[in-house]
């Protein structure tokens, strides 16, 4: 009981780079995020996210939820600049995917762009929130 609460204070604050263009997607990943108590930001294509990575301070995002299927930029190309930014948060950042498609191309594919995990939809956001707690609790 008591290490549940440990492991629950230490996603308490993070804050989460939540790309989505889909509003009730959107809706539902930040409600649940937020109940969790973590602070998110919401970037609707993958251009948008970039920037805002881009003008965040180094180290302010712990953790990006990035879909894969948007409009403007997807997921796997955003996920690729932002690896490629020369700074050190760039690089060591846990970055999601969440898509539609769970093939195993797909899941190779954003592997190879760069990313963490990859969670099929409709999330399950308990098995989401337990892998940013294993990513963020673990260093």
């Amino acid at each position: 009981e008591e290490q549940k609460e440990v492991s629950e204070k230490s996603i308490k604050g993070l804050h989460i780079l939540l790309v989505e263009d889909n509003e009730l997607n959107m809706e539902i990943a930040e409600f649940l995020l937020k109940e969790e108590k973590m602070i998110v930001t919401k970037a609707w294509n993958g251009r948008e996210a970039v920037e805002i990575f881009e003008n965040s301070e180094p180290g302010y995002f712990d953790v990006i939820l990035m879909d894969l299927m948007m409009p403007q930029m997807g997921g796997l190309e955003a996920t690729r600049r932002i690896r490629k930014m020369d700074r050190e948060d760039a690089e060591s950042i846990p970055i999601f995917a969440m898509t539609a498609n769970a093939f195993l191309d797909d899941i190779a594919q954003s592997k190879a762009a760069g990313m963490n995990e990859h969670f099929s939809k409709p999330l399950q956001m308990e098995k989401v929130i337990d892998t940013i707690r294993f990513y963020c609790t673990a260093r």
